[in-house]
């Protein structure tokens, strides 16, 4: 039986330094007072180019991140491995709109693929579709196809429109290319709604293309969003009837307030789900549904949920699924949850840490999400810091 509790075996990749540090963090990440000054303070720090880049590169980056390129995530890599855990190495710069920044995303993005070729320690590639692509065409082919759907009609896009959505398109198709070449299983990262629905297509279209004999291209499934299990349905269909094979990254999201705000402000139904039961509730369910169609799906539980990891190692066990299958996976962000990480690698299931990479500057957005959702999600927090003071403790009997 995998117990969580066991804090020898969570962290026994952290010397005293680094589990200090993780403790002076979570402390931190803890104050919401705290975390809401920071996230204005750090920004404006960096911009006027106040020395704290060093500060920050050696706590929170360090905690969370692998370094600011692919070399320098190396000795993540190799820590990890040492305790049976993969590597998903995730480029981790956002917000770019010219199309030059977007093409150098997109070359990062293939050279982890490229760097995980033969290379056991990196299961996955990851990229998100937002870092390579224009938010407000993600919008417009989205509506268009909501649009068609409904036998509503659309405009017709420009030709300005038309060329940059081609662009995007092509981008998405060399990185998914690579990812065939290299024999590198790929995650296709879930944004917000508004945009999700032309992500959804370009994901299963590119599983048409590269899906037909093994699992390469994943699309990421948000379960706080209450038509996700019927989703999940609908895309069985479709994978049959395509004869390919359909990998799912299943998580339960991480833009529920933004979400809930624009929904109230443009007046339609919010798409969240009413409260968290129902999103573990669902997402217990689909990990059900897909282990029952396992002849079809790939699966990658992305959870710092105990009770969620925990059943799908039962559904496994059910369905006489081997803890060394690698169609079926568990994964959690550097840093966080080591408590399932390691213990279920520990008990020879398939785990990978999301190692995120890039400058301090421009990772930073993605630091300032992890502290705000850390101190938005009800217990997160507390429960690392229990864990942590566990293990300290433990160590000072020895």
């Amino acid at each position: 039986m995998i117990s969580f509790d066991n804090t020898e075996i969570a962290f026994r990749s952290k010397n005293k330094k680094d589990l200090q540090r993780a403790y002076f963090l979570f402390k931190i990440i803890g104050a919401p007072a705290i975390v809401k000054i920071g996230k204005w303070l750090t920004p404006f720090s960096l911009k006027m180019r106040l020395p704290i880049k060093g500060i920050i590169k050696s706590t929170i980056f360090k905690q969370f991140c692998g370094g600011e390129n692919i070399q320098e995530c190396d000795s993540t890599i190799e820590n990890l491995d040492k305790y049976g855990i993969g590597t998903i190495l995730d480029y981790s710069v956002e917000g770019k709109t010219k199309e030059e920044d977007l093409e150098h995303t997109t070359q990062i993005i293939i050279q982890t693929i490229e760097r995980a070729a033969n290379d056991p320690r990196i299961p996955f590639a990851v990229f998100k579709i937002t870092g390579i692509a224009q938010h407000e065409l993600l919008e417009l082919v989205s509506n268009q196809i909501r649009a068609q759907r409904s036998s509503n009609h659309f405009n017709a896009f420009s030709d300005v429109q038309l060329a940059g959505i081609e662009a995007i398109k092509d981008r998405i198709d060399r990185i998914c290319k690579a990812a065939a070449t290299c024999n590198t299983r790929l995650f296709i990262d879930a944004e917000e709604t508004w945009i999700q629905t032309a992500i959804d297509q370009w994901c299963f279209e590119m599983m048409c293309k590269y899906n037909s004999k093994q699992c390469i291209v994943y699309n990421t499934v948000q379960m706080y969003r209450h038509d996700r299990l019927e989703f999940l349905h609908n895309e069985l269909i479709r994978a049959r009837e395509a004869g390919i094979f359909y990998g799912v990254k299943l998580v339960r999201g991480a833009y529920m307030e933004k979400e809930r705000a624009r929904a109230q402000s443009k007046g339609y139904p919010s798409p969240i789900q009413p409260n968290k039961a129902s999103t573990d509730k669902d997402f217990d369910l689909a990990l059900e549904f897909l282990i029952n169609h396992k002849e079809v799906f790939c699966v990658c539980a992305g959870t710092h949920n105990e009770q969620s990891s925990l059943h799908m190692v039962n559904l496994m066990q059910l369905n006489s699924i081997a803890s060394q299958n690698k169609d079926f996976y568990f994964a959690q962000l550097l840093g966080m949850s080591d408590h399932i990480s390691y213990n279920l690698s520990d008990a020879g299931y398939q785990v990978a840490k999301y190692v995120p990479f890039g400058p301090v500057n421009e990772v930073l957005p993605y630091l300032l999400r992890r502290a705000d959702e850390n101190t938005s999600v009800g217990g997160q927090t507390s429960r690392e810091l229990a864990l942590i003071i566990k293990e300290k403790s433990r160590r000072k009997r020895l």
